[in-house]
């Protein structure tokens, strides 16, 4: 199959993408649980070549003994191109396995429609980006951030506040702009950039305020309240390492 999905083709096949939440398995929805158990072949993706997937270590007491696995390295540190050559061979295997009648799976963590790499197979899947086509299910899932939320006891936003969620990829006056013009601030992607973060809440006196979650509702989760005083080895962060601020909470 070439392009776009071609539903006059499809032989009864679905895809279902689903968010697996933050980490612990228990946190991912009944309805993912039950989809999961049902499945033909699960995509699961790894930033790591050779490791398992941490996606697949979530779901893994879902699926069904008969249900064929495979494990997709997604290139993390690599340039557009590489990374484009590795979301066409994905999104077609997706294609040619739903136009086959399969019932295929593929996970994310957290959120599928959110800082997810689904995003890019989503657009090389669907000709119409307008609305979810009938072959297509996406099963949201609970966030790193809602995760830490909870676990902290830090409100993402109350009444008329207003929340912003931004990935420290962003430019420097992107970041400014949002802790400047929001209550309450996500910052995502924390890892190897915490020290140039902990200088722009300084300057906004807004340490006060913040707390920093890596690995939230897995075993190895940490959680530091005095980003201030804090000085961690950032390549030695987790790349699930984030910052939570709300300006009316200290």
């Amino acid at each position: 199959m070439d392009g776009k999905m071609n539903t006059g083709k499809l032989n009864a096949g679905k895809l279902y993408v689903m968010g697996v939440g933050p980490g612990a398995s228990d946190l991912i929805t009944v309805r993912a649980a039950r989809i999961l158990s049902e499945l033909d072949v699960i995509y699961t993706p790894t930033g790591k070549k050779g490791t398992q997937s941490l996606a697949h270590s979530i779901i893994a007491e879902y699926l069904s003994p008969t249900t064929e696995i495979c494990t997709y390295h997604f290139l993390m540190k690599a340039d557009r191109a590489a990374k484009e050559a590795v979301w066409d061979e994905v999104a077609q295997t997706l294609k040619e396995d739903v136009a086959n009648g399969r019932k295929v799976g593929f996970v994310t963590l957290g959120d599928p429609m959110l800082f997810s790499t689904w995003v890019f197979l989503l657009e090389r899947t669907v000709s119409e980006q307008i609305k979810i086509p009938p072959w297509l299910e996406i099963v949201p899932g609970i966030t790193s951030f809602s995760a830490i939320a909870a676990a902290s006891g830090i409100p993402l936003a109350m009444e008329s506040q207003t929340l912003a969620v931004v990935s420290c990829t962003a430019p420097e006056t992107v970041l400014e702009q949002a802790l400047v013009n929001h209550d309450c601030i996500v910052l995502m992607k924390v890892y190897s950039r915490f020290t140039r973060i902990r200088d722009i809440l300084r300057r906004h006196n807004l340490l006060k305020h913040a707390l920093m979650m890596a690995d939230a509702t897995l075993p190895t989760e940490q959680c530091w309240r005095d980003l201030a005083t804090l000085s961690p080895d950032e390549q030695a962060l987790s790349y699930f390492s984030t910052i939570l601020i709300n300006k009316n909470w200290q």
